[in-house]
């Protein structure tokens, strides 16, 4: 079963539920679409507990939807998890391995030989601002500092699409900004194709060229935004009257929902 359209990411009809004993069964996605061209960066919020999580999950292969189909590069993918990048809310570093063993570690896991991995991941570590920071421990070393050890592990597996799920969440409001515009010089750099999960609008909006806002549970598609503000993206685009419009259009599709964020 194929797709077209030229979309590198593209979910069709896509429904899933949980068993519950002694109840229905809790459906949270009904018949969601959502397409990703090559080297877009999208979007994807909701109201907590619309299943952002869930879509996620199912698109890294981690689970098989009740119902749809995943096509990546427009073959279909569902349950496979050898096409896609999943850089999950913590970043999962482990504290007795060097920053340069974690950030291998996804290669390592592909079946690469630890050596291998590790010479293809250090010519990353500069570009990645962590240059002279190879030997050290994830104590060593600060949250946003962390956090970009984790996506460098996640871009050096080197797959078709990068899931990001709230990759900055836990992060103090200045760290996070500065991390909001450390990946939108990054991906300006490398036209990665993101999908992002995330509860807040700024971000959203600040990151991607489109936004895609979920109804509450089960959740289907509620708007689809297009994100038009000019790139590269820098501090002053979030002065611009334009994304305060966008911050408002998108509020405005979540308002639609019963419970918004």
């Amino acid at each position: 079963m194929n797709a077209g359209g030229g979309y590198r990411l593209e979910v069709r009809g896509l429904a899933h539920e949980f068993p519950r004993s002694g109840q229905e069964p809790l459906r949270v996605l009904d018949g969601l679409d959502l397409a990703v061209r090559p080297g877009e960066f999208t979007a994807v919020i909701g109201p907590s507990g619309s299943g952002k999580s869930t879509l996620f999950n199912i698109v890294a292969g981690l689970d098989r939807p009740s119902q749809g189909t995943v096509f990546i590069d427009g073959h279909a993918a569902t349950g496979h998890s050898d096409q896609v990048a999943y850089m999950p809310q913590k970043d999962l570093l482990f504290p007795w391995r060097t920053i340069e063993d974690n950030a291998a570690l996804g290669l390592e896991v592909q079946g690469t030989a630890k050596k291998a991995a590790r010479a293809a991941v250090r010519p990353l570590f500069g570009e990645f601002g962590l240059d002279g920071f190879e030997r050290s421990y994830p104590a060593q070393l600060s949250g946003g500092m962390r956090q970009r050890a984790a996506l460098l592990r996640t871009v050096a597996m080197q797959r078709s699409v990068l899931l990001l799920d709230e990759p900055f969440g836990a992060l103090d409001s200045l760290t996070r900004t500065q991390m909001q515009l450390w990946l939108a010089q990054m991906w300006q750099r490398h036209a990665w194709t993101v999908l992002l999960v995330t509860h807040d609008i700024r971000e959203a909006v600040f990151l991607s060229d489109s936004v895609h806002v979920l109804t509450s549970r089960p959740a289907t598609l509620a708007a689809r935004i297009p994100v038009d503000l000019p790139r590269p993206r820098t501090a002053q685009t979030f002065l611009l009257p334009e994304f305060a419009r966008l911050e408002q259009q998108v509020l405005g599709a979540l308002g639609t929902t019963s419970d918004v964020p």
